[in-house]
This record gives C-alpha cells, sequence and structure tokens, in this order.
C-alpha cells in the first residue's frame, strides 16, 4: 500500500479577509500524462488572488469545493514528467509558469502540476524569484495587445500603466513598435516614463481629456488597466479599440469596440509564455519585484497588495 505523501500550501477554507488565508496541508499531486510539476520556490501575488481568496462568484466554479489555494505565477525547479510528455525540459530545470486555480489548485503551494504547455524555462540570469513576476501579468499584456491588433507606429493609451500588467503593457507596446501615452501620478511619472512611455499625463478621471490634448484625433487603441470603464472611449478615436481586463464587451458610440482580457485563454499558449522570456532576456522586459515574503505571511502580502502603492510584484516563497 503507497502512503500518502503531503504537501504545504496556502489557501481558504472559508472566505473573507486577508485573515483566512492559512498553511494547509494538501497531498503531493503527481504529473499524469500531458503534465509536468514543479517544486514551486516562488510565487507572485496579484489581485486575481485577493478575488479567490475572497470568494467572488465570478471566478468560483459552482461546483467546487474548499480548500482554494490562490497563485497564478510559479518558478521554481522541474521535478516531475508525466507519462508521453514531448518535451526539451529536463527535471532539474528552473522553470516558471501559469496557473489556472481550479483546473488545479494554484500556484501557493510547494508543488503544483500544471499542463505542458504552461511551462517555460525562467529568463536566463533571472533567479526564481524574479521570473516568479512574469507570467501571469506577461501574458495579460500579451493578450491586451494581441485583442488590439495594432500596427507599427499606431497610438495606444495605458491607464493604470504603474501597475505590474500596465508596465509590461508598456514594454510590449514599444517592443511592437507602438507610441504609447501612459497615466501616472507626480511621484510615478519617472517610472513610467523608463518603462518606456513616449507621453506620460496625470492619472485620474481626467486621463481622456489629457489624452486627446495630446493626440488630438484620439488613439488608435487603449488597454484599461486601471478598470475606469466606458469614460476611457473619449481618448479613443472614431472605431478605435479598448482591451479591458473586467467585463463588457461591445461596440460604443463612435464606432469603439470594447473587448475583455482573460489570461486564461493564453495560459496554454508556451510560445507567447517562452516569447516573453526571450524579451526579458534582452532586456525589453524588465523584472519588478517590490518585496519578498516568506509563504506563512501570505495575508500579510494581500494586506499590503490590497492597500495599494506596490510598485512591482509581492512575492511569496516556499
Amino acid at each position: 500500500m503507497k502512503l500518502e505523501v503531503y504537501m504545504k500550501a496556502i489557501g481558504v477554507t472559508k472566505f473573507g479577509g486577508p485573515e483566512v488565508l492559512q498553511v494547509i496541508d494538501l497531498p503531493t499531486p503527481e504529473a499524469g500524462p500531458g503534465e509536468l510539476r514543479i517544486r514551486v520556490h516562488a510565487a507572485a501575488v496579484n489581485a486575481t488572488d485577493t478575488v479567490v481568496r475572497s470568494g467572488a462568484p465570478f471566478v468560483i466554479p459552482p461546483d467546487s469545493r474548499p480548500p482554494y489555494v490562490p497563485g497564478m505565477d510559479a518558478a521554481g525547479v522541474l521535478e516531475q514528467i508525466g507519462e508521453g510528455v514531448e518535451t526539451d525540459l529536463r527535471v532539474g530545470e528552473h522553470v516558471m509558469a501559469i496557473v489556472v486555480p481550479f483546473e488545479t489548485h494554484g500556484a501557493y503551494a510547494e508543488q503544483i502540476v500544471v499542463p505542458t504547455e504552461s511551462v517555460v524555462r525562467v529568463p536566463a540570469g533571472a533567479t526564481d524569484v524574479e521570473a516568479a513576476s512574469l507570467p501571469m501579468n506577461g501574458l495579460t499584456a500579451r493578450n491586451a495587445l494581441d485583442t488590439l491588433d495594432l500596427a507599427p507606429g499606431a497610438t495606444i493609451a495605458v491607464t493604470g500603466a504603474v501597475g505590474a500588467v500596465g508596465g509590461y503593457v508598456i514594454q510590449l507596446a514599444r517592443a511592437d513598435g507602438l507610441q504609447v501615452v501612459a497615466d501616472a501620478s507626480p511621484q510615478d511619472e519617472r517610472l513610467v516614463k523608463e518603462l518606456g512611455a513616449n507621453i506620460v499625463l496625470p492619472r485620474g478621471p481626467g486621463f481622456p481629456e489629457q489624452v486627446r490634448g495630446a493626440v488630438p484625433d484620439g488613439v488608435d487603441g487603449l488597454v484599461d488597466c486601471a478598470l475606469l470603464g466606458r469614460p476611457v472611449a473619449r481618448a479613443v478615436r472614431d472605431g478605435g479599440r479598448i482591451a479591458t481586463l473586467r467585463g463588457f464587451e461591445g461596440t460604443w458610440e463612435r464606432g469603439i469596440t470594447f473587448q475583455p482580457v482573460w489570461v486564461a485563454q493564453y495560459a496554454r499558449q508556451q510560445t507567447k509564455l517562452d516569447r516573453l522570456r526571450q524579451q526579458a532576456e534582452d532586456g525589453q522586459v524588465a523584472l519588478r519585484v517590490s518585496r519578498i515574503l516568506p509563504a506563512e505571511r501570505a495575508a500579510e502580502a494581500h494586506r499590503l497588495l490590497e492597500a495599494g502603492g506596490v510598485r512591482g510584484r509581492l512575492i511569496l516563497t516556499f
């Protein structure tokens, strides 16, 4: 009879504030066909994790059962390759992955099992902590830009530019040859310029009018990382496109289209994740880590994130 082996994870058995996060023991997963198992060294903390923790119905499948383990980014060491998997990755290599909670448990765990297509090597020269900051937000930014499908030389506006997704949108947009107009508070203006924005304007509800002052005809596309909603359409030219990180799909006035971006659509886009790895190696994408905390202090990390003002990613280590 095989004895079950357990691992440490951080999860919730009931929904609520940061205080409901706790250390739990889960059976160590085994990699099946088409899967890889990673010994997690680092997991990033992001806004989606706080939504999972609080139990928002739009992210919690109705047939799911506790405990719930948040986390969508992980980096560590490849530990096990499932049967029949064809990959050039080898056991012992440092890898990073995007994780979709509820397909499996989330990334806040000592071991995770994910589809092979969700895993690539960490960028050369990067630590696991740094690499864990890239997959989910990087792929969200990539998905947003692909959704807008702007040609080189086009103009794009970014709200929430100093955040994790916004920062990646700026850097990837510049790598795509786009002209970037971004928002920032006075204390963040220098950072947003360093990320690559061509024009930096004051953040807040007046941002669309500020954009029109800088680009009179309106920008070709906009990524709304700050979730400002429909008012941002004022910054966009007739027939332009808006990628939003939450809700609303359809055509607005002046032929402007809103298209929500769901990163789960890219969770198995290994080629796109590997491109992000290469761009990090080439210096086109900066891996920004704000603070590192042991996994047992996940509640503190959630409080810090929800308080706002975090510049870079909060990372939990296992």
